[in-house]
């Protein structure tokens, strides 16, 4: 059985006629009606799902996806505020409540297996299905960099929808045509020059109208907000400390909770003897929870000294023999014999490689990764009158109150979920481990409040990590040096099958879905003969999506694999890539442009070495070339060069940041991250052994951005596949040693 995440809705549908009618009778909701929640939520008048208009012109727009930094607040309220034509300054934020409207369809489409231009006939099917089924399913979740691609559509709607209401709004209070009207910084003008009304003004009538049945939005040429540079909405509470993340949240009466968690995986607590630190100053309650207990006090630390002191009598679980020795043959021996499920077979690879009088063949492998956000994991609930409140700073708000409601024994109605800022998410808020902690600690606290706070050493050896993974390669060349056959062997455990089973036990046995092989299937380069597998490996380590999921290896592993085979050619591993990709216009504008601005045409400072990668994930096609030298075994990156097309540029300088963001994020990873394994536990605790990248350490970075296409791509991830395989390339070309394991170690 194959329950994926990002292919059962498809295989599914197209599995009988049956399902596929039921499924033609799902539409995908009105994404403009009006939330009830969110007409009372504050200030002003609802003219749709995605605005209210106060009296004083100010335009509140509701953002439905978390802002963790990536400044998805800023991105999704510039298309509101350009349609609806106004002044930026007049836009305010808040967060959309949980309805259906605000679902994230587009994460259900970048699960398809199809690529974005493939306008097959079973392509364009599985869309629609997509579109219905993500609407029926009505998951509010950020991630995937798909929440400017959701938006960009229903926001701009929005936006147009309730301009065309104040229109006519103000024509019938003229008794003139529409079409003598115009709009212009938050008012409606007669075109002539004559009468002006503000939008404070009209709101109250536009909202007794009936919305249009068509929407016309601006072209491009008129546009006077997008694509250009805009201040940040969430920049000014942070830096003036008035923006609330998790650990900031405060209530009246809030207690606080320290934890002690089973040391290792599949660890449980056999019984723990609360009597001693219930004597203590501050200390309120001792409470059992999911994989440990828990101390309730009155401040964080009194609950942690108590925390600390607790006896508790931990099982250790079936996994002490668990090392990472032990994961890495396990790995290898699946790589070399284990069943493997196909995902990608073009021409007949095995053939040609079979008829060939010399492969090239290669090994690659990296290791676990944890997230490391700087904000620990915390949670701040309270149950009272047959209800629950919670507070987590997280990408799954729509999980955290099924996870919520199951955990108190109420119904998702008796929920209510707040989604402070984040700080830092790359996928591990997309869990809900802490949200059954904190629901059980807050239980058992009388109704009062309790934040919940995970200490760093707890938020590295209780994570869901980026899975290690391992490949194979063979491949066989032509006379003029081009690849004829490619064959690709993964191994790793995959991430949706944990995510599963930590989420819904019934698809436990869900192995096979795209995050185990994106980035290393529908590669740009034209080889005829090409197959990808993958061998799920099983192991006890929870994994999970780490940002850009399966992108993050299989770039490292292609990228690397494409420079070993233009060495091999004996070409220039920036010709040789140009001369593969001969039919995909978007990457040959990338890598030429990343070959002139990074000056690869000139030999690179002495003592130095460049090195260059090509990816595309999650719609976006990034370069990077790095320079790279070596000083006493420690390498050091001195300068990126990164040019990214992510089709329609929304905010510009959000963009050039999170390429920024992307690759410091990644190279923190290629130069030292690793979690390593002893005894069936993590042996890192903090970040003097699991290091993240020092400024001191950090490269220049110039990135430069292709704007075109019709659609926007994804920024949040896509910068930091390429920079893995463009750092070890680059130590190739300095040193002539090929980098083949992470993290890089000379």
């Amino acid at each position: 059985m194959e329950i994926t995440r990002r292919r059962f809705i498809v295989t599914t549908a197209l599995a009988g006629g049956g399902l596929l009618a039921g499924y033609t009778l799902l539409r995908e909701p009105d994404r403009l009606a009006t939330p009830p929640a969110w007409s009372a939520a504050g200030a002003g008048i609802a003219l749709n799902a995605w605005l209210r208009i106060a009296a004083d012109d100010t335009v509140t727009v509701a953002i439905p996806r978390a802002e963790m930094g990536q400044g998805v607040q800023t991105g999704l309220a510039a298309l509101v505020a350009e349609e609806l034509d106004v002044d930026w300054a007049q836009i305010r934020v808040e967060p959309a409540p949980l309805e259906p409207v605000y679902a994230n369809i587009a994460i259900v489409l970048e699960g398809l297996p199809f690529a974005d231009d493939d306008e097959r006939t079973r392509a364009r099917i599985a869309r629609v299905l997509a579109r219905r089924t993500g609407a029926w399913l009505a998951i509010q979740v950020t991630g995937g960099s798909t929440s400017m691609r959701d938006a960009w559509h229903p926001l701009r709607a929005a936006g147009a929808s309730a301009r065309a209401l104040l229109v006519a709004a103000a024509a019938r209070r003229w008794d003139i045509a529409a079409a003598a009207c115009t709009t212009r910084s938050g008012s409606v003008r007669e075109r002539d020059g004559g009468r002006a009304a503000r939008y404070g003004v009209l709101v109250e009538a536009a909202a007794r109208l009936t919305p249009p049945a068509s929407i016309v939005l601006k072209p491009r040429a008129q546009h006077h907000l997008i694509g250009t540079r805009l201040p940040r909405l969430d920049t000014a509470a942070k830096v003036t400390g008035a923006a609330v993340f998790g650990v900031d949240v405060r209530l009246p009466g809030l207690l606080h909770a320290a934890l002690r968690l089973a040391p290792t995986f599949g660890g449980s607590v056999r019984a723990f003897a609360a009597a001693a630190v219930l004597t203590e100053p501050g200390v309120h309650a001792v409470v059992g929870i999911p994989g440990g207990v828990a101390v309730v006090a009155d401040h964080w630390w009194q609950a942690r000294r108590a925390a600390d002191r607790l006896e508790i009598d931990f099982d250790a679980g079936p996994h002490t023999g668990l090392d990472t020795a032990a994961l890495t043959a396990r790995i290898d021996t699946a790589i070399d014999r284990g069943p493997a499920d196909v995902y990608e077979d073009l021409g007949d690879a095995a053939a040609v490689l079979d008829a060939a009088s010399g492969r090239i063949g290669a090994r690659y492998a990296v290791p676990l990764l944890a997230h490391a956000c700087m904000e620990p994991m915390n949670a701040t609930a309270r149950i009272a009158d047959g209800r629950c409140e919670i507070w987590v700073p997280s990408q799954a708000p729509s999980l955290v109150r099924r996870v919520a409601a199951q955990a108190a024994g109420i119904d998702e109605e008796a929920v209510t979920v707040h989604t402070p800022f984040l700080g830092g998410g790359f996928g591990r808020r997309a869990e809900t481990d802490t949200v059954a902690q904190v629901v059980a600690i807050a239980r058992a606290t009388g109704g009062r409040p309790v934040q919940m706070l995970w200490s760093r050493e707890q938020d590295l050896r209780h994570d869901v990590y980026r899975p290690a993974a391992a490949c194979r390669f063979e491949a066989t060349l032509d006379a003029a040096g081009r690849p004829q056959a490619w064959w690709h062997r993964i191994a790793c455990p995959s991430v949706t099958q944990s995510f599963m089973q930590r989420l819904w036990p019934i698809g436990a046995s869900a192995r096979k879905a795209n995050p185990n092989v994106e980035g290393a299937v529908q590669l740009p380069y034209a080889i005829p003969n090409r197959r990808v597998e993958h061998v799920n490996v099983t192991s006890p380590v929870p994994v999970g999506f780490w940002r850009s999921v399966g992108h993050s290896f299989n770039a490292f592993f292609t990228e690397c694999f494409i420079d070993e085979l233009a060495h091999a050619a004996g070409a220039d591993p920036y010709s040789y890539r140009r001369a593969l990709l001969g039919n995909r216009p978007r990457h040959r504008r990338v890598i030429d442009l990343l070959a002139d601005r990074s000056d690869w045409s000139r030999p690179p400072p002495a003592g130095r070495g460049r090195g260059m990668a090509l990816h595309e994930s999650f719609g976006s096609i990034v370069g990077q070339v790095a320079e790279v030298s070596v000083d006493a075994g420690r390498v050091r990156v001195h300068r990126v060069v990164c040019v990214i097309d992510c089709g329609v540029v929304v905010t510009p300088d959000i963009v050039v940041a999170q390429m920024q963001s992307g690759i410091v994020f990644g190279l923190a990873a290629a130069l030292d991250g690793v979690i390593t394994l002893r005894a069936g536990a993590v042996e890192q605790g903090n970040f003097d052994d699991y290091p993240v990248l020092a400024p001191a350490d950090c490269p220049r970075v110039e990135t430069y951005v292709i704007a075109g296409g019709d659609e926007p791509g994804g920024v949040g991830e896509p910068g930091t596949p390429p920079i893995a395989p463009a750092v070890a390339n680059a130590l190739f070309a300095l040193t002539g040693t090929r980098i083949r394991t992470l993290p890089i170690r000379l």
